[in-house]
């Protein structure tokens, strides 16, 4: 009778123990399976998602295969839970097992928007709707809804952000990346400002900034910066207007077509510098850093006037003959390509 119960109770071990490796081994598949994905894919982790929510995304996604021992994965592998908020990038080639590593070690995914220097506040609202994954908080705001959602007391946003690349995770909104670009200008003007040359014809920080956005559009040679820096404040202390012709296109706004004509010169716009007294009521560009540092700290000069050389700088004079001279040769080299 002993024999038998010894006996019976070694065949139930046996049982036991085929069945225990049989259920590991089942998990073990299951978390080693391959993604079932071609390309590079995002999930989302948000706040309060387990393991069983995760591994339900991925099943309804059909990136694995579901499993009868669901429940028995944390037994098995308890680090696996310990996932973490955030979007994450699975590649092709990761098992689940790795796939859930990345959630749980991973950086964060992160895009990227990037803003070119002298580029509008316009033209930063349509790279906002073709960016990946940013919410669009801004889309249906005025100019000046946005202002106040920022705290900014000017109500035209032009000049007012910094332009560069500026990273982002999923969930971000444009707003946030405008607040984030706004505090990196704001901290570049106000150490700027603090290191300005003295008796400047500028009232503000405001005013610099105006002034940084029309040497951004004016030249793209960092050499020359505080020298066209120089014309312009030249110009200012003289009482002569400053006749730059990126004023003159922004205050055309939409009926630029790649030419400025004399009639677009006489229009008294409030940003025709042709025709106005001083600088343009707003910047009329994002300027960069450079820029900024050029409007405050000017190159020491005697130069009024500048034209382009034909060969990717400009050409400064002091006085109009030479510049009508230098007009001329540029000229003349435009025909010389035709």
């Amino acid at each position: 009778m002993l024999k038998k119960f010894v006996l019976l109770v070694i065949v139930l071990c046996a049982i036991a123990a085929g069945g225990f490796v049989y259920v590991k081994n089942s998990v073990e598949t299951f978390i080693t399976q391959p993604l079932n994905i071609e390309q590079p894919e995002l999930v989302t982790v948000q706040r309060g998602n387990s393991l069983n929510t995760i591994i339900g995304k991925f099943v309804t996604n059909q990136w694995i295969k579901p499993t009868d021992f669901e429940p028995l994965i944390r037994r098995f592998h308890p680090e696996l839970t310990k996932i973490k908020v955030g979007t994450f990038e699975l590649r092709p080639g990761m098992s689940f097992e790795q796939a859930i590593s990345e959630i749980i070690h991973g950086q964060e995914y992160q895009l990227a928007i990037t803003f070119i220097e002298g580029s509008t506040f316009k033209e930063w609202r349509q790279q906002f709707t073709t960016a990946e994954h940013l919410k669009h908080a801004t889309e249906e705001m005025t100019e000046a809804e946005i202002a106040k959602a920022l705290g900014i007391e000017h109500e035209k946003l032009e000049g007012l952000f910094l332009a560069e690349t500026y990273h982002y995770s999923v969930g971000d909104s444009d707003l946030d990346i405008l607040k984030r670009a706004n505090s990196k200008l704001e901290k570049i003007l106000n150490a700027s400002w603090e290191q300005k040359q003295e008796k400047l014809p500028l009232n503000n920080q405001y005013e610099a900034l105006i002034l940084a956005s029309i040497i951004e559009k004016e030249t793209s040679v960092p050499s020359e910066r505080e020298r066209v820096a120089s014309v312009f404040v030249n110009r200012l202390n003289k009482g002569m207007r400053l006749q730059t012709d990126p004023t003159v296109i922004y205050g055309m706004g939409d009926r630029y077509d790649g030419n400025i004509r004399k009639k677009d010169l006489r229009e008294r716009t409030p940003y025709n510098t042709y025709v106005i007294n001083g600088l343009p009521p707003t910047p009329i560009a994002m300027p960069g850093k450079a820029s900024i540092m050029a409007a405050v700290n000017p190159e020491d000069s005697n130069y009024l006037y500048f034209v382009a050389s034909g060969t990717g700088g400009h050409v400064f004079s002091k006085n109009l003959r030479d510049h009508n001279r230098a007009v001329q040769q540029y000229l003349k080299q435009l025909r010389s390509r035709k």
